[in-house]
């Protein structure tokens, strides 16, 4: 075949991707308030993953991995206790739309799904989109589209609030027309549907399960936008994120009366205030910027008691991997005197952790090419162009890399109404379908 029948075949497959895209709009409306409706924390997913591997076995998908074939059990960070968990399943089993083939392989909390995709030889490329909601009660003002809609939580207290239902709904898309158009693609596709990245929990655990050996690219993206944005739009920019470490500390001393014998106690309390205080003045490093801070403690059961228990919940951040590890080490070595100078003890107990990632340039510059001249989509380029903050993609990041792959996260920007992370926060559904096209885009670009 010349180069000129070539590039007509090319583009014929772009023109298809943007059809099928645009018809499949109103399914993955219908999949984001489905899940909206109904959104699970991180680790009980339970009736979420199950509607995920249904879906992907009726796509086509060649294997569909669930349960605990997904997740190393071992490196699965902040776990609910086993009574959650347990009390989740029951509910969710008879919750509307979970699907009884699948969800028994969710119990005790192992509710990552990866779909696979197998187009001959080639290279691999795994796509991955993130599936727990928050805890956030959601804003029932009818302002507030998905209220004034139909589709807010049904969850007290429970709302997808960070986009992940977006999110989920985009990665089955994905997987729907990549498997419909296996016999142009030569390699294979991994679709992974991570737990837990809420508290940076989850992706570890898929990572230590092997998942991400032997892949030569891996993509994440994520809902954004300022309410002022005008289009909706694919950001790409430098992927740039903080490590970070997070952990919950529990401070044990001994209770006595305040008045009769003060001597005989060993305050708690004033142990976690200590490290408070001292956690809080952990010097800057050349090597990074970085963060601390102290989010939630809860202490002490009446005025005239030395208070025997506390619980402190942190977290420290780097810009680097070496400033990162500076303030790990210098946040316990405080926890640990601070409870040595108050003669308590004490447990600290890691909640989840992320390292420091940045896009491969080349893997960047090839989607921004396919979206731009392939796709039709507006793309916009900021100088930073990462979640912000920190987030747990960059296990995959980091492993694809270090075996010589290249890893590139990028933005599905449309005019959300508020900041992630707030009862207010909805993004525009248009983007939808921008997000299954930048995925299915650049993967016809690496397999073609």
């Amino acid at each position: 075949m010349d180069s000129g029948a070539t590039g007509n075949v090319n583009e014929k497959i772009y023109g298809r991707i943007i059809e099928e895209a645009e018809l499949l709009e109103p399914e993955l409306i219908r999949i984001r308030r489905d899940l909206h409706r109904y959104p699970e924390l991180g680790w009980m997913e339970m009736r979420t993953s199950s509607i995920i591997a249904s879906y992907l076995k009726e796509c086509g998908c060649d294997q569909v991995l669930t349960g605990r074939q997904v997740c190393r059990e071992e490196s699965r960070m902040g776990l609910p206790s086993e009574e959650e968990l347990e009390r989740h399943y029951q509910e969710a089993a008879f919750r509307e739309g979970a699907d009884q083939a699948y969800l028994p392989d969710t119990r005790g909390g192992f509710t990552g799904v990866i779909g696979i995709l197998r187009c001959g030889e080639g290279p691999v490329v795994a796509f991955r989109f993130d599936i727990d909601a928050l805890p956030i009660l959601e804003c029932e003002e009818k302002s507030h589209y998905p209220t004034r809609e139909g589709f807010a939580s049904r969850v007290p207290g429970v709302m997808h609030a960070c986009g992940h239902d977006g999110h989920t709904a985009v990665g089955l898309g994905t997987a729907k027309i990549l498997c419909g158009m296996r016999e142009q693609l030569h390699g294979t596709v991994k679709f992974i549907f991570q737990p837990a990245e809420e508290g940076v929990r989850g992706a570890k655990s898929i990572v230590d399960q092997g998942h991400l050996d032997g892949v030569d690219y891996v993509l994440g993206s994520h809902m954004g936008g300022d309410p002022e944005q005008k289009t909706a739009a694919i950001g790409v920019g430098n992927g740039e994120s903080m490590a970070t470490v997070k952990y919950d500390v529990e401070f044990h001393g001994k209770g006595a009366h305040a008045a009769a014998a003060p001597e005989d106690g060993r305050n708690a309390m004033l142990a976690m205030a200590t490290a408070v205080l001292n956690l809080h003045a952990i010097p800057r490093n050349s090597k990074g910027d970085t963060r601390v801070n102290v989010g939630r403690v809860t202490a002490g059961s009446g005025r005239n008691v030395i208070c025997d228990h506390a619980h402190m919940e942190l977290e420290v951040r780097g810009m680097s991997e070496e400033a990162n590890a500076f303030m790990d080490a210098y946040a316990e070595r405080v926890i640990r005197a601070a409870a040595q100078m108050h003669g308590c003890s004490c447990k600290i107990r890691l909640m989840g952790a992320a390292k420091n990632s940045l896009n491969d340039a080349a893997l960047s510059e090839r989607l921004v090419k396919v979206c731009a001249e392939k796709l039709c989509l507006p793309v916009e380029r900021p100088e930073k162009g990462g979640a912000g903050g920190s987030e747990d993609y960059s296990y995959l990041c980091e492993r694809v890399q270090r075996q010589g792959g290249e890893s590139c996260y990028f933005m599905n920007l449309s005019a959300c109404s508020a900041r992630i992370h707030s009862e207010r926060f909805d993004f525009r559904e248009e983007a939808l379908t921008n997000g299954v096209k930048a995925f299915c885009g650049i993967a016809v670009e690496l397999l073609r």
